[in-house]
């Protein structure tokens, strides 16, 4: 049965965008042919009617109204609880659309507008608020995954960009920053370097991350120093048109790995928290934590041990704060998950084919593939718990264990529409798959990729005396500590 889906499309959605929202444009456009070609509702509450009544621009309220009727009016349920007589109009709507939410009257909610996110992140619903780039992306992976490709970064010297400092994308720094092309160009003679997105087949970049390596550095307002090296990402931006692909999650894995491989112990970064709501949740949910402000921006820093640091947490937190460090422990459970092909290609796009994104000398060539992931399974195992580790076995072809995960949640399922919610920001399952493999119960293992393995571990190996395994691996499958450990020294060769 194909995937039906209701999206509440928030007032800032309703009201033509302006000017400064157009390049959003094409991407709306194609969400709402998107829903309209494969059945997906579009609604609207009644508190966006009350808000787009309040436009003091009479003729583009009156736009506004007349365009209405293409969507659905959502009913309203019952009074708001989270209203009180001091909630301000602007308070009280956004939280009626939120309650609706809450409330399960749609599977997401679209706006553009950044504090609606907070509010709703506050809420424990930030999974399921989307920006118009990120649920017409959603839509195009789930429908006409031919069309999307999954990005890879380069990394380049920062005086390679220069002729390109006019295009519209470096301008939306230079509104931030006011003089950013003269700290560009003293930065780009120190020989500094950057992670750069472009769309495949353009030259012009659309996302970039400026860093450097710093000691000892200074780095709030009050004096705060971060002994020994530190990783600063000085610029991090992704533009309006590729939002939603995950690039800023790319960028992370492959800060997380030059810190690595650098022996930076903190990574940290200034963001603006509220015009900068992306990055803030992205990087709040890897484990950077406020620790100051410079210059009235926020400063934000991740831990970034050498060693794993020796520390009682839930080994699930301790992922999410130390990653790309985990517990293993006996406390935490180890699984073999075997994948079919197909579905390996979906999720480790960058195992089978490292590309050459990155200079040939460095130890991570290719950033291909994003750290938070998303499986599919109908097993009947055992529910594995949040920080327990999972080894990916890849069947058929290579018969071979090749990855490392961590688990982040694992449930039952039994609808579809529900799965793609849930893995809609994960993975490139498209609506057939979801379909075909949704049973009553199946299985939906989110988790966080730590690393693909160099000498992957054959089952032959695997079967060799003291065995792991007994034979085919066809589901989760339970393996001791000992076994764990074993798989590991054998992966690292």
């Amino acid at each position: 049965m194909p995937i039906r889906l209701r999206f509440l499309l928030d007032t800032n959605i309703l009201i033509p965008l302006q000017d400064s929202m157009a390049v959003l444009q094409p991407a709306l456009t194609d969400f709402v042919r998107l829903c309209n070609a494969y059945g997906h509702q579009l609604l609207y509450h009644p508190a966006s009617i009350e808000d787009i009544q309040r436009d003091a621009n009479a003729e583009r309220r009156s736009r506004t109204l007349a365009r209405l009727p293409q969507y659905t009016l959502l009913q309203e349920g019952g009074p708001c609880p989270w209203n009180t007589p001091a909630s301000s109009v602007n308070d009280a709507c956004d939280n009626r659309i939120l309650w609706a939410l809450e409330q399960n009257a749609a599977h997401a909610l679209v706006t553009e507008d950044q504090k609606l996110h907070r509010k709703a992140r506050d809420r424990g619903l930030g999974d399921r608020v989307y920006f118009i780039q990120s649920a017409q992306d959603w839509l195009q992976r789930l429908h006409e995954p031919a069309d999307v490709t999954l990005p890879n970064i380069e990394e380049v010297e920062l005086h390679t960009l220069t002729p390109q400092l006019g295009s519209a994308f470096f301008q939306t720094i230079r509104n931030d920053y006011p003089g950013f092309n003269q700290w560009f160009q003293r930065i780009a003679m120190e020989g500094r370097r950057a992670w750069v997105y472009r769309e495949p087949g353009q030259d012009g970049v659309q996302a970039i991350c400026i860093f450097t390596v710093q000691s000892d550095e200074r780095i709030t307002d009050d004096g705060k120093v971060l002994g020994g090296l530190a990783l600063k990402l000085c610029t991090f931006k992704v533009g309006d048109a590729v939002r939603g692909r995950k690039i800023g999650e790319l960028f992370l894995r492959a800060a997380f790995q030059f810190a690595t491989n650098h022996q930076c112990e903190h990574i940290f970064l200034h963001a603006n928290e509220e015009q900068q709501v992306h990055l803030t949740n992205l990087i709040e949910d890897f484990g950077f934590r406020i620790v100051g402000t410079y210059m009235r921006d926020a400063v934000f820093v991740k831990e970034h041990p050498v060693r794993p640091p020796a520390v009682q947490m839930a080994p699930f937190d301790y992922v999410r704060r130390y990653y790309p460090h985990y517990l293993d422990n006996f406390e935490v459970r180890k699984f073999i998950v075997p994948i079919l092909p197909v579905f390996h290609d979906i999720l480790f796009p960058d195992w089978m084919a490292p590309g050459q994104a990155l200079p040939a000398n460095h130890p991570q060539r290719h950033v291909g593939n994003a750290i938070k992931l998303a499986y599919l399974s109908n097993s009947n195992s055992k529910l594995p718990r949040p920080g327990d580790l999972v080894l990916f076995y890849r069947s058929h072809d290579q018969k071979a264990i090749t990855t490392l995960g961590v688990v982040e949640r694992y449930e039952w399922m039994g609808e579809a529409d529900k799965i793609a919610r849930v893995v809609s920001r994960r993975t490139v399952y498209t609506d057939a798959q979801i379909a075909s493999m949704t049973r009553e119960k199946t299985k939906v293992m989110l988790f966080r990729l730590i690393r693909h393995f160099e000498n992957p571990v054959p089952l032959g190996q695997l079967m060799t005396y003291p065995r792991i395994v007994n034979g085919s691996i066809q589901s989760i499958t339970h393996i001791t500590d000992e076994s764990f450990s074993r798989i590991l020294a054998a992966a690292n060769g």
